[in-house]
């Protein structure tokens, strides 16, 4: 997957760490179905298993689609 560099300005007042703001915007593209697991996972540096924990943290379900889709997308990965 190619991948391109991308700065935010975050204001001092937000209390964020870089890796958290990854698995931020990484659990919405998922969510939203335009990374999938493994590519989400990839983006927010962790495991498949450990991004599948944090997803419960961001109130993203795993199960958002039908079995068969949730299939092929670990057969994607």
């Amino acid at each position: 997957m190619q991948s391109i560099p991308l700065n935010v300005d975050i204001p001092d007042m937000v209390r964020v760490s870089e890796k958290e703001l990854k698995v931020m915007l990484a659990s919405k593209l998922y969510e939203t179905e335009m990374l999938s697991l493994g590519q989400a996972a990839g983006v927010a540096g962790l495991s498949k298993r450990t991004f599948v924990e944090m997803l419960g943290i961001y109130g993203v379900s795993l199960f958002s689609m039908s079995a068969n889709e949730f299939q092929q997308d670990i057969a994607n990965a």
